[in-house]
């Protein structure tokens, strides 16, 4: 018998939920998911909501949830308003997909991550770029060895946000976002280069806000990171570099190096040959922060649906997505200290 598929409300309906109401709108038609209503407290956002996207939407989050063949919930908020949502869905043994950052500050996320495995529901992260095929394919390199012995990691994240972004209310702010460029935008790098290099035992930081923003969290940070397997990287993200262009991560070994840039994967290796997969896309680091495919966002949820219906366990469950929390904790640290400080 086929799989029944997963009835999911979605809660939440600002910029970020245009790439997931797209790829529902498509697994929907596969039969992988019911969507079983989308909910905003904004009447504009669910009026705007519903002109874009064939999807329900409720303006009863209450109903929503009482409904008691609700299998799941894609929680689309701002991380304020994160915490409260995942602890009543967990107790009720709904499974939860959430967008990034788990919540402001990493222990706060730490809590999401135990309610969830208290309450033994399956859990993830949205962090699509580790689902981009030229990413799978470098994870593959790497887990062959093709690369050799990591010794060097670079991570460049030049994006570039008007002031206008951060003048919407909250945006940008630690009572809303928990921060700046680390928390909001360059977390999926960060997690991506993590989930390829390893993990990072301490850095030394600089952080701060330009003169081309107003905001109340930093719009720029630089730092040079010590990774737990011997490697020497750097790290470099900003939502400050006009015109805004596609993230990059180096990986250097004792056989060649790798670049992923936006979509695409470059490795030259020391005895002469080139491997090149993918392409350059857009990855919403200009004026748009949206300009992005949604494949890498279905990809995501097909991860999830496969879950919760007993295919493995998600490629990014709430533990997992500590991780970068705790990197960039470190990171926002050590520039307040002025010193080089351990991660975790």
């Amino acid at each position: 018998m086929p799989d029944k598929p997963v009835r999911m409300a979605v809660i939440g309906l600002g910029m970020a939920s245009a790439p997931h109401a797209m790829s529902l709108v498509e697994l929907q038609a596969e039969g992988r998911v019911e969507v079983a209503g989308c909910w905003s407290r904004s009447k504009a956002r669910r009026e705007a909501f519903a002109h874009r996207h064939r999807l329900p939407v409720t303006d009863d989050l209450d109903a929503l949830l009482a409904d008691p063949a609700l299998d799941a919930a894609l929680l689309l908020t701002p991380p304020d308003a994160r915490l409260e949502l995942v602890e009543r869905l967990a107790a009720s043994g709904r499974h939860i997909l959430m967008e990034k950052p788990l919540e402001r500050t990493s222990q706060a996320a730490a809590r999401i991550a135990a309610s969830c495995e208290q309450a033994g529901i399956t859990a993830a992260v949205t962090f699509q770029h580790r689902f981009r095929e030229s990413a799978e394919r470098l994870r593959g390199l790497l887990a062959e060895g093709a690369l050799g012995e990591l010794a060097a990691v670079q991570l460049l994240v030049p994006w570039w946000r008007p002031q206008a972004y951060y003048d919407e209310p909250g945006r940008g702010t630690l009572a809303r976002d928990g921060g700046g460029v680390l928390i909001s935008q360059a977390i999926h790098s960060i997690d991506l280069m993590l989930s390829l290099a390893g993990q990072v035992v301490e850095v030394a930081a600089v952080a701060g806000t330009t003169s081309l923003h107003r905001m109340d969290s930093e719009d720029f940070v630089g730092a040079g990171l010590r990774f737990a397997n011997g490697a020497l990287g750097s790290l470099s993200a900003t939502t400050a570099c006009f015109p805004g262009g596609p993230e990059r991560l180096v990986l250097s070994g004792t056989r060649g190096t790798a670049m992923l840039e936006g979509g695409s994967l470059t490795v030259d290796f020391m005895d002469g040959k080139r491997l090149e997969v993918g392409q350059m896309m857009a990855g919403g680091g200009g004026a748009d922060p949206m300009a992005f495919p949604h494949d890498w966002h279905k990809a995501v949820l097909r991860d999830f649906l496969d879950a919760v219906q007993g295919r493995g366990v998600p490629r990014v469950d709430p533990r997992e997505a500590l991780h970068a929390h705790r990197l960039i904790d470190a990171l926002l640290r050590s520039s307040r200290e002025g010193r080089c400080v351990q991660v975790g």
